[in-house]
């Protein structure tokens, strides 16, 4: 039943993964863990916000809202009870570049679990009821959003950014999109791309191999792929055009954020930037907590963030700041980028910046979900377990040339994004026309 991948990489001391493909396409990731008798388990579809256009988005999301509320023969009342009867975890859920099942329980009770997930993978029902609730949900989280400056600022950055792409929008999608959902878009959906052939799992624990091959055949192993092909990703390109958008609120704050195009984790930049975040924006230590806020007094919060993406990321850092400093935020917020283009990192600079992304990177890979989490995810998006090593590799082979060389390619001129009081707003507009 099954074709065995003869790879195997060693990606820690005391980890080895396994990957094995089954016939009908479905891959299978396995790290043996015995220290504690539990089973974690992570079920990726290719499938999330980047697959939806428009008019559907917000669609993934739903339907990992609903996806565990019922199946052709269980309520979504008795898939609960099962759960919940042997103190076990099960859900679903989306982002911009995959969907998945999460499932974790003590080992003997790993089968159960694993046949029921594949219940509802492969024949959920998607009731009217809960389809509808659910949209309810959405649209109440959806309207809170538009309520938090934070989230104002972050979503018109992303349009801006991104203009008709799928990362311009919330993977909760929009008030329009979401009400105009019905059970039949669901259902294509699934039928789309829920498939053997474009699934990935994931499993750490207390299991051998030859075990959760056995296991995961006996649930999945009859389940084949449909003849047709699985639909192509056509993309719409992100051309640069930085513009300033603005959005008056009468807050006690102001949100500033500056955005950057960045790559994709495909690209040979990937790593440099993730330690360029980590310098500029990760902690308290961190150079723009340290400038900005302890030196200066100008942040109630201040960070950078760099997301890992299939197709063009972005690069942001922001602060909250009292609304008379949105002028200097900016500011300040502008020099600190620039000053990574102008001025090389001091070798302790790189080093400690080193340290603390792969210590970080380390520490989220000790528990079984977080092993089952990862690698699942390296493989999902189509870097393969061999990643692991790969990443670690590159962040230490990083110079401080390489550091500026990536910051002088990327962070030329930003996106910004303001919220705040008009009176603020306008502030920083009159300062600015006198420079």
């Amino acid at each position: 039943m099954v074709q065995v991948n003869p790879s195997v990489t060693r990606s820690r001391q005391d980890s080895t993964i396994h990957r094995t493909v089954l016939e009908n396409g479905i891959v299978l990731l396995v790290v043996e863990n015995p220290a504690a008798d539990i089973i974690a388990g992570r079920i990726f579809i290719r499938a999330g916000s980047l697959w939806e256009s428009r008019e559907v988005a917000g669609l993934s999301h739903l339907l990992s809202a609903v996806l565990t509320k019922g199946t052709e023969k269980l309520s979504s009342l008795e898939i609960a009870e099962r759960v919940e009867s042997v103190g076990a975890s099960l859900s679903a859920d989306t982002s911009t570049d995959y969907f998945q099942m999460s499932l974790k329980t003590v080992s003997a009770d790993f089968g159960d679990m694993l046949h029921l997930a594949g219940q509802l993978l492969r024949s959920p029902t998607f009731p009217e009821t809960e389809v509808e609730l659910e949209r309810r949900l959405t649209l109440q989280d959806i309207r809170s959003q538009q309520e938090q400056p934070s989230s104002i600022a972050f979503d018109q950055l992303r349009q801006a950014m991104y203009k008709q792409h799928p990362y311009a929008l919330s993977t909760l999608g929009t008030e329009a999109s979401v009400s105009a959902l019905s059970r039949a878009d669901l259902q294509g959906y699934h039928q789309t791309y829920f498939r053997p052939d474009n699934v990935v799992i994931s499993l750490a624990g207390r299991l051998t191999v030859a075990d959760a091959v056995e296991l995961v055949t006996q649930v999945f192993g009859d389940w084949q792929p449909p003849a047709s092909p699985l639909p192509v990703l056509n993309l719409p390109s992100v051309t640069p055009s930085p513009h300033r958008s603005i959005t008056p609120q009468e807050t006690q704050q102001s949100m500033v954020m500056l955005g950057y195009l960045a790559s994709s984790v495909q690209d040979a930049d990937y790593a440099t930037l993730k330690l360029l975040n980590t310098y500029l924006g990760n902690g308290l230590s961190s150079r723009l907590f340290v400038e900005l806020r302890e030196k200066r007094g100008l942040a109630y919060e201040v960070s950078a963030f760099y997301p890992t993406r299939l197709d063009t990321s972005q690069f942001v850092v922001y602060m909250g700041t009292a609304p008379e400093n949105t002028a200097i935020a900016l500011e300040g917020l502008q020099t600190e980028v620039d000053r990574l283009c102008t001025t090389q990192l001091t070798s302790d600079e790189l080093q400690a910046s080193k340290n603390k992304l792969l210590g970080q990177y380390a520490l989220g890979k000790q528990t079984n979900t977080q092993l089952a989490q990862v690698f699942g995810w390296y493989e999902a998006i189509g870097e393969g377990i061999e990643f692991d090593t790969r990443f670690q590799e590159e962040v230490t082979a990083i110079t401080p040339e390489m550091a500026q060389q990536v910051a002088q390619k990327y962070f030329i001129e930003p996106y910004v994004s303001l919220v705040g009081p008009a009176v603020a707003v306008n502030a920083l507009l009159d300062w600015e026309s006198k420079i």
